[in-house]
Order: structure tokens, then sequence, then C-alpha cells
């Protein structure tokens, strides 16, 4: 059976080149077309598309709150965002709405091929240069909540939160800091505290994604 296709782009033209070539496509076929974020969802219930290709930013109702309103009515409904924008806030903007992949309209169209019958295997697509400004904002978010926590560690603290994520009791650290157990106890419950972890688990993951050590949990 074909994969249908739904082409959302306020732009006739684009839509027109781009159904000509989906269509010579195997296994590929365009069931609608909608020039507004507003249509798509209204033809999405209509028409139940397998894949909707949809243009971002566009009038009476934008790309994002479409992808949105379409993936909460039918989940099975895969969303390729296919825009001109490579800002970070239309990015997060669709996939935070559920879309399952991202290219840029400067993309080959070979590569948009791939992208639909990626999402169509339950799988995410994005264009290199997307993957690349996701990646960065992940690890810039992630960057900045770890070091604003581990910030208010001390120099030993963080050492004792190390040696106790890679395994090491309590009367072991004592002897290799050279101080009581009392002591590393107090420091242990100091850690818990700033971090609000309550476990030695929840430690070790917390000093792995912090990059403290390496070892797993």
């Amino acid at each position: 059976m074909n994969t249908k296709i739904l082409l959302v782009d306020d732009h006739r033209l684009f839509r027109d080149g781009l159904r000509v070539l989906i269509e010579q496509q195997s296994g590929m076929g365009v069931v609608g077309e909608a020039d507004d974020g507003r249509m798509a969802v209204d033809l999405t219930r209509k028409l139940s598309p397998d894949v909707v290709i949809m243009d971002v930013g566009m009038p009476d109702m934008n790309g994002i709150e479409a992808t949105r309103q379409i993936v909460t009515e039918a989940p099975g409904v895969k969303v390729i965002a296919l825009s001109m924008h490579s800002d970070r806030q239309f990015i997060t903007g669709m996939l935070g709405a559920g879309a399952s992949g991202y290219l840029l309209k400067d993309c080959a169209f070979e590569e948009l091929v791939h992208a639909v019958r990626t999402v169509i295997e339950n799988l995410t697509y994005m264009s290199p240069e997307i993957s690349t400004i996701v990646v960065e904002d992940y690890v810039h978010r992630v960057s900045e909540s770890d070091t604003a926590t581990s910030d208010a560690l001390t120099p030993r603290e963080r050492e004792v939160l190390q040696l106790l994520a890679e395994g090491m009791n309590t009367r072991l650290l004592a002897s290799h800091l050279s101080v009581s157990v009392k002591t590393i106890e107090a420091h242990r419950r100091q850690i818990m505290e700033k971090l609000n972890l309550h476990s030695i688990a929840g430690l070790t993951k917390y000093a792995i994604r912090a990059g403290l050590t390496s070892v797993e949990s």
C-alpha cells in the first residue's frame, strides 16, 4: 500500500513541484494539500494520511500549532517539518509539538524521500544541520543545569561524590581521604541535600551525567 502523504505549505508552486516528485516515487502518493495549519488539521481528520509534510511559518495557524493538534488527535500520523527556518525556536518548537522529522527546504529531494521512509518505521529523521543544532542545544541546556547545581558543591564534596559513585563505601572513603567516618557521612548528607537526591544510585547517575565519573550504574 502507498504511503499517504499530505502536503502543507502556503506556496502553491512549491506544493505542485513536490507533488510531482513524490508521485514519481514507488510506494508513495499525495492524498491532499493544505495552505495553512488549520486546513492541515481538518484534512488530517478527513484523509487519515500516514505522513504530513509541514511548513512551519504559515498564516492563520502555524506549523507548530498544527503539528501539536494533529499529533494529539492522531498519534499514528507522522509529521515532517520542511522549512526554510533553521532557528532553534522553530526546530525545538516543531520537535516539542511532536514532529518526527525536520528538514530544510534546500535539501535534496532524495533526502526528503529518505525522511518519509524513516519516520514510517517509527524513527526520527533530522538533516545533519538540524541534528547539530539539536545536539548543541541539548548539551547547552544539560550543561547549564548540571553546572549550576554542581557549582553548589564544594571541591571536597565533588571529590566525595565521585568516589561514592565509583563504589567506595564510607569507611574506605574516610580512610582514603584521611578523615573520620562522621565527616564522610556529613559530606554525603550535604551533597544529597544540595542535589535533592536521596540514594547512592541517584548520586551515581548524577555524577555520570555531570562528567564526574564514567562508571555506569
